[in-house]
Parts: C-alpha cells; structure tokens; sequence
C-alpha cells in the first residue's frame, strides 16, 4: 500500500461521518478525491506562485475534513507542500466583537458573519503567503470554546513556501445580494431583531468591499452542496455533540443556542446553495452526508 494512502485511511479511520462505512471511504479516494486532486493539479502547474483553493459549504458540511483529506493527497501524491486553515481562526476577538455590537449593531457580538472576521490580517496573511521571497508566516487560530482568539503561541507557523494554499470556510466567496433582496427577513431572527436592515446592510457591504479583496485572491473554488438547509442544522448539532464528548470542560451549545445561531448565517448559507454553479468544482453531498458527485 502507498505511503499516501496510508495517511488517508489513517485520518478518515477517525472520522464519523454519518451511515459512511470505511469501504465508502476507500472507493472515494479512487472515484472522487484523486481524480478531482489530479484535475487541481494541471490547474496548478500553471501558475509560477503558490496556489488558492477557496473551500466553502455550510456549517457542519465537512468543509475541515474534507480540507485535510486535500492535503494529505497533494502532500503524500503529488509531493507539494500545503497549507491549510480556516476562515474562521481570522474572527475578531471578543472585545472587538463586543465594540462592533456597540458602535454598529447588536448582531455582531455573535461571531459568524461578514464582518467579523479581521479581513486586513486575512489579507496579510494570503499576500505573505504569495510572495516570491517568502519569509516565515503565523496564522491566528480561534478557540470557539472560550469564543476568542487563542494566544499567540499556539498560532501555526508556516517555515517553508506552500504549493497549495487552502483556506476553507461557510463563506468563503459569497457574494452580496441585491438591496430588495434584503429587504424581506428571512428568519425570526431577523423580523425581530434588525428592523432597520442595518445588520444586513452592513454584511453585505463587507462582502462588496474587504471580503471581495480577499477572494480575488482564489485561483479555484470548491464548494459543497447540501441537500438542503435543514441538514446544515441536523450536522451542525451532530457537530456540537461530537465536539461534547471529546472536551467535556470546554462550554458547547445546547439544540436552542444552535437553532439560533443557525439563524446568522441562514441568509448567505441559502444564497450561496442558490448560486453554487458561481463556482468551479461542487461537491454534492448526499442525506447520509457521502459524496454523491463531483461536477467540474
């Protein structure tokens, strides 16, 4: 058995997606993962600078595993160095968060949205990541169980020039909407508590303006299809469940506080399901949460 393939058994061993049993896993490798790897890779040898993967698809879809397994293939396979993170290490801290909430809109305490994410650190990031004489580079991470940014210390360091680039997220190149398209609320969330539209306004301002900056900056994005929104909710929970049980100390949602916080991001989760073709691969993904198809 090859050394990649190894890596990969090892990893998704560990993995738990639903009603997916580990021959499932093996026939994706060879029907999904690697001739998709290998199309990336003609893409890549294009380009003279590392390469940008935008991964995005709604929460609780399989965005983070689905990342790793990339990266154990064009690492072990094709022999490229990869760096991988998350949209969602580059949130603002809780005492920034706690500002905009003030200054702005009650809404933006809760982490989630454009526009609480630090786009001029993001940005910085990508571009020293992209450089020709690339020096060493620190990614943030985020500690969702205290909702605030870990310390400095245990960000990731990267010594060596990437490859491939990936950085995945829910809205990883979403796209605002149009003003009428606003207007009507979409949740109760919404209907009761930004009346005035000034929390949609100003998400979608922010995807205009300092999200689109960043992802100009992607040579290809993937995205993963759902069946539908309601199975964003039934695998976020499945989420919080297996995120209980591994780190009992650390504070998790309840089934209310998810239904909730599913609210924040039900706008642009179903707008970007509406406009997936916008995209250059989709992964469908099917009710058991498995693979269905790959459409280059």
């Amino acid at each position: 058995m090859s050394d990649f393939k190894k890596k990969y058994l090892k990893f998704v061993k560990k993995q738990e997606f639903t009603g997916e049993k580990f021959q499932d896993k093996q026939k994706q490798l060879k029907y999904f993962y690697l001739p998709f790897c290998k199309k990336i890779f003609e893409f890549y040898k294009f380009k003279n600078r590392p390469f940008v993967i935008g991964l995005s698809g709604g929460q609780g879809s399989g965005k983070s595993t689905i990342s790793q397994i990339l990266k154990i293939i064009f690492h072990s396979y094709f022999n490229l160095n990869v760096v991988c993170f998350s949209i969602d290490d580059f949130y603002k801290t809780a005492l920034e968060r706690q500002k905009m909430s003030k200054s702005v809109h009650s809404l933006f305490l809760t982490r989630g949205v454009p526009g609480t994410h630090d786009c001029k650190m993001l940005y910085n990031v990508l571009k020293a990541l992209l450089k020709k004489n690339f020096k060493s580079v620190r990614i943030p991470k985020f500690d969702k169980s205290i909702d605030d940014r870990s310390k400095f210390q245990y960000w990731q360091k990267i010594l060596k020039k990437p490859d491939i680039i990936i950085l995945e997220g829910w809205c990883v190149g979403a796209k605002p909407q149009k003003l009428k398209e606003l207007k009507k609320p979409i949740n109760i969330l919404e209907k009761r508590e930004d009346t005035k539209l000034t929390w949609r306004k100003k998400v979608n301002n922010e995807l205009k303006t300092s999200y689109k900056k960043i992802y100009d900056l992607i040579d290809k994005k993937i995205y993963l299809k759902v069946p539908s929104f309601r199975y964003v909710f039934k695998w976020r929970l499945l989420q919080e469940k297996k995120l209980r049980s591994r780190s009992k100390k650390k504070r998790t949602m309840n089934t209310k506080e998810i239904k909730r916080f599913i609210m924040f991001y039900e706008r642009l989760t179903k707008n970007m399901s509406k406009s997936y073709q916008d995209n250059d691969f989709v992964i469908f993904m099917d009710k058991r949460h498995k693979i269905r198809s790959i459409k280059f």
